[in-house]
């Protein structure tokens, strides 16, 4: 990794000691990948902020809040969670102000949350953890309730989400809690059932510049089952309610009802909703029936590559589906990169692994092993990487077969019609061979506010040499040139980029992580590298534990 050494950056973190039940977590050998139990353990929420210790520079012009979100809590009483998404919701916050940096930390007041909490056991079954009936029911109460279906939880782990100028967090169920972002105060939970038919929606909308959202969420009835494309229009203050006026603008049916496929974003350009039907498929029947059988939704998830991966393109203002099938080999996503149309194509750039099992391998007990058997964890695990696939919609009777009929020449993308009307299409790697030395890409990220749904240049990401991400990484899509951001021992989140005040270049701005280590003489900080040279400026020191988290989203002040 000799090529990698004039990128890190060594600069000495002041001391921190973990919690005593931390210090055993990795006593084990050390050969191969570092063990990292500490990022997946119980943390004390920061309630009220706390200065940090800033080195280097931190720009003035850098006013507002990074808000995170991810697990912080594993276990009630005795009972343990088994899967890292499991994990109750704690949310982060660090406030930039003139050069200096404040943290504050608190627990989602989700239903779940104080239920479990109250009772001091784990009472609401979450992704990969089946609550155990209540010892204080009838033995004839505990054996019905195996025959209901399990309650979906509030838990907003991933994301912070923003709908007509308020924040929440969410999972993908259908619940989710506005979030003051001052004091991150629990506000009301809003079930989205209330205004639209659906049974959920992923935690990564997409935003129109005029503040219309579009997301989307499954249906499960007798007409079979849909992955619905929903808009929610921005509105006047004063309106019903946060999702009023919510619609489901197009249902596009699953290929098999009791097999739908997991997904957990999608792809946006100016007039189209593009939706990935992925090999990644969801056991319906498995989850009707997991109170008897003792089958988590996480053992309902199967990666089944018999299956070809589906694009589906929607007209996002007319709610037409495109009567053209774009079909590639099997492949699982979970984070799209941008869309963008040109020439009567779609451009679909995403982070693809090919192979989906990542998600029934993230259990606790794995991220939490240490030595060999982090190692064959780790190896389990398919690396992610950028690609990008090109999409003709303008295809007709007339279109000739078996030829590539993608007409943009600066991509090696492929569209080929086959004899039966579908659309085959092969990738354009977006990466060089150095990034498969850096174990690829995910968590991506772009300057959104400016190029998202156009022609881009840039984006962002953490590269995965880990289970978690080590490094962070900007690739130029024009070249597949990449900078990278790197430092033995630390573990950085997913990259937020700000842009810059009155900047007239796509890279003009900072980007934002926040860097958590499992090693007792190190410091979590927050990290601001210049997004056009992805040198360091600045970094601010927490004294106080992190677990990794997810997502998170930069609040400027002022709007």
């Amino acid at each position: 990794m000799d090529f990698l050494a004039s990128f890190i950056h060594n600069i000495p973190g002041l001391k921190h000691v973990f919690a005593q039940e931390n210090q055993q977590l990795c006593s084990s050998s050390r050969a191969g990948v570092e063990c990292i139990a500490p990022l997946f353990q119980t943390v004390q929420e920061t309630p009220w902020p706390i200065p940090t210790q800033v080195t280097g520079t931190i720009p003035k012009w850098v006013k507002g809040s990074l808000l995170r979100n991810g697990p912080g809590r594993f276990e009630f009483g005795n009972d343990k969670y088994n899967h890292w998404f499991d994990g109750m919701a704690l949310m982060h916050k660090f406030t930039m102000e003139n050069g200096s940096v404040t943290y504050m930390s608190k627990f989602l007041e989700s239903d779940c949350y104080k239920t479990n909490k109250s009772q001091n056991r784990i009472v609401v079954s979450e992704f990969g953890t089946l609550a155990m009936p209540d010892p204080c029911k009838s033995l004839f109460k505990r054996f019905m309730s195996t025959f209901e279906l399990p309650e979906p939880s509030d838990n907003g782990n991933i994301n912070f989400v923003r709908y007509n100028g308020d924040y929440f967090v969410s999972t993908e169920t259908h619940l989710m809690h506005k979030v003051d972002p001052e004091i991150l105060e629990t506000r009301e939970k809003v079930d989205w059932t209330k205004f639209i038919a659906v049974n959920g929606a992923t935690a990564h909308p997409h935003y129109d510049p005029d503040g219309t959202v579009y997301n989307m969420g499954n249906s499960y009835g007798k007409n079979g089952t849909h992955y619905n494309i929903i808009r929610v229009p921005a509105q006047d203050s004063g309106s019903e309610g946060t999702l009023h006026g919510a619609q489901v603008v197009c249902s596009i049916a699953a290929i098999e009802t009791m097999k739908p496929s997991y997904y957990h974003s999608f792809g946006m350009t100016e007039n189209y909703v593009v939706f990935v039907e992925q090999p990644i498929k969801i056991n319906v029947w498995k989850i009707f029936t997991s109170k008897i059988t003792g089958a988590t939704i996480s053992d309902s998830i199967n990666w089944e590559p018999k299956y070809n991966t589906i694009f589906h393109v929607a007209d996002k203002h007319t709610g037409e589906l495109h009567p053209v099938t774009f079909h590639a080999s099997p492949f699982a996503t979970f984070h799209h990169i941008n869309a963008y149309e040109e020439q009567g194509c779609i451009v679909l750039d995403l982070c693809c692994q090919d192979d989906g099992a990542a998600l029934r391998i993230l259990q606790l007990q794995n991220l939490r092993q240490s030595g060999q058997a982090l190692d064959e964890v780790h190896n389990a695990v398919a690396k992610s990487f950028p690609r990008r696939f090109v999409l003709p919609l303008d295809i007709d009777s007339k279109t000739p077969q078996d030829v590539n009929v993608n007409p943009l020449s600066y991509t090696s993308a492929t569209a080929v019609i086959r004899a039966d009307g579908k659309v085959w299409c092969t990738h354009e790697n977006l990466h060089d061979h150095i990034l498969e030395e850096l174990g690829g890409l995910d968590f991506p990220q772009i300057n959104y506010s400016k190029y998202n749904a156009r022609k881009y240049r840039y984006f962002y990401g953490c590269g995965f040499q880990h289970l978690v991400g080590d490094s962070l990484i900007k690739i130029d899509i024009e070249t597949k040139e990449l900078m990278v951001w790197q430092e033995e021992g630390f573990y950085p989140s997913e990259p937020v980029f700000v842009p810059s005040l009155d900047s007239n270049q796509e890279d003009d701005g900072v980007i934002l992580s926040v860097v958590v280590t499992p090693r007792q003489n190190k410091q979590t900080f927050l990290l601001v590298l210049d997004a056009k040279t992805f040198t360091e400026l600045g970094r601010a020191e927490v004294p106080v534990q992190m677990p990794y988290g997810f997502h998170g989203v930069f609040v400027s002040h002022g709007h």
